[in-house]
């Protein structure tokens, strides 16, 4: 395997194991979402329009295991829960800004969205 070969084949398992994580109906939507600043469970609700609770709560988990969301629980009462980014995860904004500026000029939406 010739080293361009090589580096293909790196660059392809990269974006395939990205993908496996921001791929993901609702990942994109709930990071740029964050990039605002933490916010609680609830509200994430609100501003990800059209997710159930379910998951939207599977979802934070495998953001949280990717490292790309940290929650934070408070003590009360009552308790209060935080979802934030982490720093990789505020690494990705750019990137979902220029995906989001490439969809606009490139993609039509489907009829209804």
């Amino acid at each position: 395997m010739t080293p361009e070969h090589m580096d293909i084949h790196v660059c392809d398992a990269a974006v395939s194991l990205a993908f496996s994580v921001l791929g993901k109906r609702w990942n994109g939507m709930i990071l740029s979402t964050l990039g605002g600043g933490a916010l609680s469970f609830a509200a994430l609700r609100r501003s990800v329009t059209g997710i159930s609770d379910a998951v939207l709560s599977d979802r934070l988990t495998e953001l949280a295991d990717a490292t790309l969301v940290t929650r934070t629980v408070t003590d009360g009462p009552p308790i209060a829960v935080s979802y934030a980014l982490t720093p990789s995860g505020k690494e990705l904004l750019p990137v979902l800004d220029q995906l989001g500026t490439w969809a606009a000029a490139n993609l039509t939406p489907a009829p209804g969205r």
